[in-house]
């Protein structure tokens, strides 16, 4: 999800839903495995700071652009299609196009209304997405689950133990791929102006400096961003990090 920062969440209270394929109405139902269940389906665990993304989707018809983010496009370009995890999808253009070319996705979000909007865009573009009602830490995804772990923008807050940059590692499969991209040259003052302080938030460069032997840096750059409206659409560069995991 392109900027400002997605807010964590902090517990969890025990309710869960499920959503079916492709429709922007949640139910109550029975939990499943997100990475199991390749028809649609979500497990759906309400947590705190939800509300205030929920708050910011519903002000609005739609927040982002509409469009899959350019790094995302270019990095995967040249992958073979498999299990792919969307950290933050919101409004679900990633997640929609990595499914229309040929990958079998999971799209977390901690947004409610972020994900029905994203339910009703698969739909209309007739693909299958797994939807997950939750924040990284509590997604519980399993470990080498995916072949592609794609965090575009993320809000992922720093903690003492690193918990959500080793949660992203933990989800690749080996052989597979994380791409990590965030905007690069922020204005700290005016973000911190606006409540948010990116000191607060895991880099990919966080991410980076736990790569061991298992691991292959295959981009670690900044480039010229392509961004076509949308919220975030004045950042003009990205920190782009794409790593293989080796075994």
């Amino acid at each position: 999800m392109p900027e400002p920062a997605q807010p964590s969440s902090r517990s969890l209270p025990d309710r869960q839903l499920r959503c079916p394929a492709g429709r922007g109405v949640w139910e109550p139902g029975p939990v499943i495995d997100p990475v199991a269940d390749q028809h649609g389906h979500a497990e759906l665990v309400v947590g705190d700071g939800a509300d205030e993304w929920d708050r910011r989707y519903a002000s609005t018809e739609q927040v982002w652009s509409g469009l899959p983010n350019a790094a995302l496009v270019s990095e995967v370009a040249g992958l073979m299609p498999g299990r792919a995890l969307d950290v933050g999808c919101g409004e679900g253009a990633d997640a929609v196009w990595l499914a229309r070319q040929g990958w079998t996705v999971t799209a977390l979000d901690v947004s409610r209304v972020a994900l029905d909007r994203a339910a009703v865009y698969a739909r209309e573009a007739d693909v299958r997405v797994t939807w997950v009602h939750a924040e990284l830490l509590n997604a519980r995804l399993g470990a080498g689950a995916f072949d592609l772990v794609s965090a575009q923008y993320p809000a992922l807050r720093r903690t003492p133990g690193n918990d959500a940059e080793r949660s992203l590692l933990a989800a690749v499969a080996p052989g597979g791929t994380l791409l990590v991209v965030h905007h690069a040259d922020v204005d700290v003052e005016h973000a911190r102006a606006r409540g948010f302080d990116p000191a607060d938030y895991v880099a990919p460069s966080d991410v980076s400096a736990l790569l061991g032997d298992g691991w292959q840096i295959e981009i670690d750059e900044i480039r010229a961003r392509e961004a076509r409206g949308g919220a975030g659409a004045h950042h003009i560069r990205d920190v782009v990090l794409r790593v293989r995991r080796l075994r």
